[in-house]
């Protein structure tokens, strides 16, 4: 290895053997702002020339720092920023904008293909328990059987509540359920031990809180639905699946099979939806270093909007609104008139139906079928068939539309299906912070300025 090699190994902190053309400034966790900057100094000193912003610029990869001590050429530097606004090319809302690499979900829009480290969602859907598809996600592989028990022993110690997250929200049982969740989430990361050092945390760290959330998320749901119900919540038996213990917290009485199956399935398809907005922030809180509790405190604040997983809620909003099969092209047509759109409907990744879409509907055929109560299924449907010509051009059935009207069967209030939604994303944050976190990088896009510029502050105000 030469001597640039050792220069680089040295002052990043890393093994020889990582020091490749292919390493370059941010694709680890040690070539940090703060590495960089070290490095610039390191090879001032070794080879006695001045680093300054434009060279700083060029030396962000190994192989341009190689060239550099070889002599054989001088770095390009990167591009700046454009000091000309008008000549920057916007990408509003980052749309098409790539921002990293990930092994976690994949992807295909147009064929509506939804893969989990490369099991496809049909498969995980019709054969998988919840427990073994947030092991997936988090540790990368579908458990054995001593691998799925430790880790259903884990979701399941972290049930119990601390008194002081259950005195908040029997405090908040006036609030909404996402408000109520959000600032429990919330007050579990200020209660929970910190190192000594401050320093952010490690890796085995982030996934136990990660895991420990994930079993204690659904039971702050059932807590503050109990509270504003004027009873005391349900501890569920020890050995009861995940999916089953939640229903049976929140409802304070054991669930039905056909119930606990669509809980599970639902917690499945919506487990992880790769970079969605919420998962996004996710990821930002990590690239800050904010920790588990932070980030995810952060995910489920945007997952709430109206536009994210807020929109399951106001599907029930159309169900009530259309009122019958009969009305719903009607009552379609006037929204479309109006130029307003119809919930459930469409997606920013998938241009076919939602391939979640199916799997929900199965379970809400088998749970109106249980209760004897079709109406609403018939009107979903009925508003499917209105908006099919629609489909063509990329506005077909989402996630949302169907997932509000099963947890009205199974008798909760509307209100409970963004939490309820949430529980089962919760693998996806914490398998989303845990890969940010293995290669981390602060995330830190532009904004392009068209504001004024050299105004003089008013001599009155002086």
């Amino acid at each position: 290895m030469s001597s640039v090699d050792r220069l680089i190994a040295h002052t990043l902190g890393i093994p020889e053997d990582r020091v490749t053309d292919d390493l370059e400034y941010q694709s680890i966790r040690e070539w940090d702002s703060l590495g960089h900057v070290s490095l610039m100094v390191a090879i001032e000193k070794a080879y006695g020339v001045p680093v300054d912003d434009e060279l700083t610029l060029g030396l962000r990869t190994v192989a341009a720092i190689r060239e550099f001590a070889a002599g054989t050429r001088e770095p390009q530097a990167a591009p700046r920023a454009a000091p000309d606004e008008d000549r920057v090319t916007l990408h509003r809302g980052l749309e098409g904008v790539v921002f990293d690499r990930t092994s976690i979900t994949h992807i295909d829009g147009a064929e509506g293909v939804l893969e989990y480290r490369g099991y496809s969602i049909h498969d995980l859907a019709a054969h998988a328990s919840f427990e073994e598809v947030a092991h997936l996600l988090i540790h990368g592989e579908l458990p054995d059987t001593d691998a799925l028990e430790a880790f259903a022993k884990e979701l399941r110690a972290a049930r119990a509540l601390p008194q002081t997250v259950l005195a908040i929200a029997r405090s908040l049982a006036d609030a909404h359920p996402m408000e109520a969740l959000r600032t429990c989430v919330s007050a579990l990361g200020a209660l929970a031990p910190r190192r000594a050092d401050g320093s952010d945390e490690m890796y085995e760290q982030a996934r136990a809180a990660g895991v420990a959330l994930l079993g204690q998320i659904p039971m702050i749901v059932a807590a503050h639905h109990a509270f504003r119900n004027g009873r005391e919540p349900v501890i569920p038996d020890e050995e009861t699946s995940y999916a089953e213990a939640f229903l049976t917290a929140l409802l304070g009485e054991r669930p039905t099979p056909a119930a606990v199956r669509f809980i599970n399935r639902g917690m499945i398809v919506h487990a992880d939806h790769s970079s969605n907005a919420s998962a996004f922030v996710a990821r930002v809180g990590t690239g800050c270093r904010a920790g588990m509790s932070a980030s995810l405190t952060a995910a489920i604040a945007v997952f709430g909007g109206s536009v994210h997983g807020g929109a399951a809620e106001r599907v029930m909003t159309l169900l009530d609104e259309v009122g019958s099969p009969e009305q719903a092209a009607a009552h379609v047509a006037e929204l479309q008139g109006r130029g307003e759109p119809v919930m459930g409907f469409g997606h920013r990744v998938y241009r076919t139906e939602d391939p979640r879409v199916r799997h929900l509907r199965a379970t809400v055929v088998e749970l109106s079928e249980e209760r004897g109560d079709t109406r609403g299924l018939e009107i979903l449907d009925a508003v499917a068939a209105a908006m099919r010509p629609y489909g063509r051009h990329g506005v077909a059935p989402n996630v949302d539309l169907y997932s509000g009207l099963a947890y009205r069967l199974l008798g909760l209030p509307d209100d409970l299906a963004v939490p309820l939604f949430v529980i089962g994303r919760t693998a996806g944050w914490v398998a989303q912070v845990l890969e940010q976190q293995s290669n981390n990088v602060l995330i830190r896009p532009l904004l392009t300025y068209d504001g004024a510029h050299g105004r003089a502050y008013p001599e009155g105000n002086r």
